[in-house]
């Protein structure tokens, strides 16, 4: 049985005109991309083939079409978004109503996302003056759940009312911060709070030279020392900073990529409201489904643009001859017929793991920075959807089991959903919630069969699943999950083959183990008319995020626009907020680095 389509959002053929901001940081102001620029680059009458129509494909296709270009969109499935969009769950939809809402995982949006929400403002919605990014809702709260009776840490998340004033940021202010946070709540010995303090100091006033050159070669679990600290320790800011967060183990995790994304940007920075994007808090999701609330109207405002997609397309070959790239193999997603596809540019934004397999030997031989993306790693990382009877809120925000063995993550989503009546507008009228929940440890034994996730089938997964849940909330006082108040769930299709010898899992997510910094390509290449895009290309935000991917698409088009010679202007990129005060103590780190000592905060 199949549901029912999704309502297309309204049409609107109007052009946004593109604002950015100038440079390569941030800068104060913001400039239009003026008529006559964009008539210049429509005479040119050049086409680019854009291999992939999720985050990092529709933002490149966004990018070229607003600057004149010809684009057209090769996608895998039969819609747009990749891991991004939401996926109708079959057979849900009666009386009216819009199949119930599934997706790969949930989204959120931390508020040190700035390239993205630059592109969300510039997609009309009906009624916002601000685009899709008025959708975006901030989440208030985070709950780091506990098992086994332990008392939950629940942690407001909002930036700070009063932030300290430009200067008043000094090393000692910072660690007194991270000790406050620290004791509130935890169980950790008072020696290795203080000694995590001290960790977060040296990466804070360590040097780009030293972040790359040193720590980008040791792992998280090893600059903190979890080997020798606690089960509390360990389970706290090793697992549930790096495992549950972004599907990438402690124990092998650049230091670089943990500590300056994650640590800093994600928490320190954005509790203290620096680097935000506008009135950001430091985490936001949608308040509907992200096909709903952001996906579909893209596509509606791409297609006013003259965007052109082929979907349910497989991307077979990238063909290279005489150092270019001459053509594109596909055929339809089930097989059938190839054919080649021409274009004067190509920017291949496929995930990592299926773009090489299209790089062939000549294409290879012309850029020796495609070979090394062989060495780049992926992990499972998928979400299961529980439809709930009654409104299953829990906390404001998202919540973290940090006993779980499959290292869970979830959020109540009705909840953000303030122009949905969830019962009213999906289902058969019966739901009234969706718990989002995401597995991020598909290699250990679960609690219900001592089975890991890979190894169970999807009933299994759902059930055990379900156990972990159970077992981090129900002894919280906040909220009573039952068999009875569950209607039933929802895994994405990509994965298959649960419960037999080869389960697999076609979207796979980026993780990053020590050193894969050096094998991050960047978006331009040796080959002059092809370019890369996607969440594993080389950029300031260094993670497998969105923000990573739409980062990526300004920097190939970039690289496109200056192959060109094109006079267009080209796409704003912010970079992470790097706090002034620590600038002097990174510079003196930088002399200590060359000589040979360590940083100064560094005791070993």
């Amino acid at each position: 049985m199949t549901s029912e389509p999704s309502p297309r959002p309204e049409e609107n053929s109007g052009h946004t005109r593109r604002k950015f901001l100038a440079g390569t940081g941030a800068a104060a102001g913001a400039l239009a991309l003026s008529p006559a620029t964009r008539a210049s680059a429509a005479a040119s009458g050049k086409r680019v083939a854009v291999l992939g129509g999720g985050v990092s494909g529709l933002s490149a296709a966004h990018e070229l079409a607003e600057r004149g270009y010809a684009v057209t969109v090769y996608e895998y499935y039969d819609v747009l978004g990749g891991k991004a969009r939401s996926m109708d769950v079959p057979g849900t939809a009666s009386g009216g109503r819009k199949a119930l809402p599934g997706e790969h995982g949930f989204r959120f949006f931390p508020g040190f996302y700035r390239n993205l929400p630059d592109t969300m403002r510039r997609i009309p919605f009906p009624g916002s003056a601000n685009g899709v990014h008025g959708n975006l809702r901030n989440a208030t709260e985070e709950l780091f759940a506990r098992s086994s009776g332990r008392p939950d840490l629940h942690f407001p998340l909002r930036r700070a009312t009063t932030p300290p004033a430009p200067g008043d940021i000094t090393p000692s202010w910072i660690r007194d911060q991270i000790l406050s946070v620290l004791d509130l709540g935890t169980r950790l010995p008072a020696h290795e709070v203080a000694y995590f303090a001290d960790r977060l100091l040296v990466h804070l006033t360590s040097c780009d030279a030293r972040r790359e050159g040193q720590w980008e070669k040791v792992a998280w679990w090893d600059f903190i020392r979890a080997d020798d600290m606690s089960e509390e320790y360990r389970t706290l800011l090793g697992i549930g900073q790096t495992r549950n967060l972004v599907a990438t183990r402690a124990e092998v995790a650049s230091t670089r990529t943990v500590g300056r994304v994650i640590i800093e940007a994600l928490i320190l920075w954005g509790l203290l409201g620096r680097g935000l994007d506008g009135d950001a808090d430091i985490d936001r999701v949608l308040n509907a489904p992200t096909s709903e609330a952001w996906i579909d109207p893209w596509e509606t405002h791409l297609r006013s643009m003259g965007v052109e997609f082929v979907l349910g397309t497989q991307v077979r070959e990238v063909l290279c001859d005489g150092g270019r790239v001459t053509g594109v193999r596909v055929s339809a997603r089930d097989g059938g017929q190839e054919r080649t596809v021409t274009a004067d540019h190509y920017v291949s934004a496929m995930p990592v793991e299926h773009a090489r397999t299209t790089w062939g030997r000549a294409l290879r031989a012309a850029d020796p920075q495609l070979a090394r993306c062989d060495a780049l790693q992926t992990d499972w990382m998928t979400g299961v959807m529980f439809y709930l009877r009654t409104p299953t809120p829990v906390v404001h925000g998202h919540i973290n089991c940090l006993d779980s063995p499959w290292s869970v993550t979830g959020i109540g989503q009705a909840q953000f959903w303030d122009e949905r009546d969830f019962s009213r507008d999906y289902g058969d009228g019966r739901a009234h919630d969706c718990l989002s929940a995401i597995i991020s440890e598909w290699d250990k034994p679960g609690i219900l069969y001592g089975k890991t996730a890979k190894e169970c089938t999807k009933d299994e997964i759902v059930a055990e699943l379900w156990a972990q849940l159970k077992d981090a909330l129900n002894d919280s006082g906040r909220t009573t999950l039952t068999d009875e108040d569950r209607l039933g769930w929802f895994m994405d299709p990509a994965v298959t083959g649960l419960g037999g010898p080869e389960p697999r899992n076609r979207e796979q997510l980026l993780i990053h183990p020590t050193g894969t910094l050096y094998n991050r390509p960047s978006a331009r290449t040796e080959v002059p008319n092809f370019f890369l895009a996607g969440d594993y290309v080389r950029t300031d935000v260094d993670l497998a995020t969105m923000e990573g991917a739409n980062e990526s698409a300004r920097r190939a088009v970039n690289a496109l626009l200056d192959a060109d010679n094109s006079d267009a202007e080209r796409c704003g990129i912010w970079e992470l907020y790097r706090p002034p005060e620590m600038e002097p103590l990174k510079r003196v780190d930088e002399v200590r680095y060359r000589l040979g000592l360590p940083n100064t905060f560094d005791l070993g």
